[in-house]
Parts: structure tokens; sequence; C-alpha cells
């Protein structure tokens, strides 16, 4: 199945996500059907909150992205009650942009260097470090679990110039190839 992806302005999108445990009713469908969202949408990474799932998972395939950033090659992973136990490194600034933000891309900061820990599909508990492009799309992933959107982590100054920008998409005034759910539609279960 696929989801749609749940755009900004929707309240699901600035809850903290609550973990789950082995038990989670329908979970290696839904990790399945999330996979399926996240291709037919073209992203990188997809979290569980932008399909309106206020849940601790996210996933990542960074094939798409190989030819140019070879360390995305066979980069395919599920992420479950995941936390980012160190940010270490340079603080490099890069363009990125996200599924629940359409058509809209900017410079972010962060560290080159995260240390996470989660739990894979078959609930294998992981404790690893990642850097480099790799670390950054983790980072963008992670940060929805804890309601936060890149947009958040941009300068002060582009903050006020994004503003009309980000009311307008808000309002369903932008195009995706995707369907959306805006702020005040319902998200079905």
């Amino acid at each position: 199945m696929v989801y749609p992806i749940v755009i900004y302005g929707h309240p699901v999108l600035r809850k903290v996500a609550e973990d789950i445990d082995r038990d989670y009713p329908g979970l290696d469908q839904l990790i399945a059907d999330m996979f399926e969202t996240l291709y037919r949408s073209e992203g990188l990474g997809l979290a569980a909150p932008q399909i309106g799932k206020s849940i601790r998972l996210f996933i990542i395939d960074g094939e798409p992205l190989a030819e140019d950033e070879p360390e995305m090659a066979g980069f395919k992973k599920v992420f479950i009650n995941a936390r980012l136990t160190e940010r270490t490194g340079e603080i490099e600034l890069m363009a990125e942009g996200c599924l629940s933000i359409p058509n809209l891309r900017e410079e972010v900061k962060r560290e080159e260097h995260v240390r996470i820990t989660y739990y894979d599909e078959k609930w294998e508990f992981h404790d690893e470090v990642y850097q480099g492009y790799l670390a950054r799309v983790i980072q963008h992933e992670y940060d929805h679990l804890d309601g936060i959107l890149f947009t958040d982590r941009v300068s002060p100054l582009r903050k006020r110039l994004l503003k009309g920008k980000l009311s307008a998409i808000s309002k369903g005034k932008f195009e995706a190839d995707y369907n959306t759910i805006l702020a005040g539609q319902k998200i079905k279960a």
C-alpha cells in the first residue's frame, strides 16, 4: 500500500514520536508499505510521522544516490526506536529537501559524524557510527521522530524569508507527483 505523504503544517509532523515494541500491529507490512511509499515518491528516506504515524520508525534506501555518493550504494535500512547518542565532527552546510515540504530545498548545517542506536526489522540491536552523506540523511530522518523539520535548522534570516513559501505549502499550493495529506485533513489509520 502506498501511503499519502503528510505535508508541512499538519500537527503530526510536530509531535515527538513514541517508541514501539515488537508486538506493534502489522509492523512488517507497515515497513513494506513505507518502502513502497518511498519508492513511489522518489525519496531517500521516510519517517513514520510523514505517513501520519507518530512512532519512532524510519527507513532509508540510498541506492538512488549511489552514483553521486558511493557510500549510499547498497544502504537500505530500517531504524526502530532510534536514538542519536553522538553528533560530532565538522559542521557542514548542504542543501536538503523533504517529501513533507515539496519543491523546497535549503542549506542546512549538520555534524559530519553520528552515532545511533536502533533496532532493525528483525529486532536486532545496533550501535553504529556513520559519516558524510549517510550521517546527514540519518539526522534528517531522525529529526522527524522529534517533531523537527529541516526548515527549523536554517538560519533565522532564511526562516523569515521562507515563511510565505511554507504558508503556501501548508495550504496546498504546491505540485507533487505523490498523494498528500494537508493540515486539517484526516489521516486514515
